[in-house]
């Protein structure tokens, strides 16, 4: 069990901190919710912890294929619904991977990107759509 506390700083601000580690994330609302965008949104984490799980999954694999991910480059596209409830509607997910694999470690590699905890925890109607680019061989 990981323990994580948080408190409201006020003017849509909060402070979380990783109890394990001390490690400190501040959020603001997003300038299209009320907030000056000055940090993270909530939902801005919720897409960054899509990618890096992914990302992480992918690592724990690339290390059992003898495959190194080190300059794996990434990004994540966040679409919010255009209709009330406000919530994420897509997250567009992009891996630009280092250097050429083979065809078996491309495929292990995506199949463990798309079954990382966090993208089985999101709710079915977040439309996630992920992009893989390898380079030549």
């Amino acid at each position: 069990m990981v323990t994580i506390t948080a408190e409201y700083l006020g003017d849509l601000h909060c402070r979380a901190i990783h109890q394990p580690s001390g490690a400190v994330i501040e959020t603001d609302a997003p300038k299209d919710n009320q907030g000056r965008g000055e940090a993270f949104s909530p939902t801005d984490l919720c897409a960054t912890s899509l990618l890096t799980c992914m990302a992480t999954i992918m690592g724990i694999q690339a290390r059992t294929l003898g495959y190194d991910l080190a300059g794996l480059k990434m990004e994540v596209r966040k679409e919010m619904a255009p209709t009330p409830p406000r919530r994420i509607a897509s997250l567009a997910v992009f891996f630009h991977f280092p250097r050429p694999a083979d065809e078996p470690t491309r495929e292990r590699l995506r199949r463990a990107a798309e079954t990382c905890p966090v993208h089985r925890s999101l709710h079915p109607d977040v439309a996630i759509q992920t992009t893989y680019h390898w380079p030549e061989s």
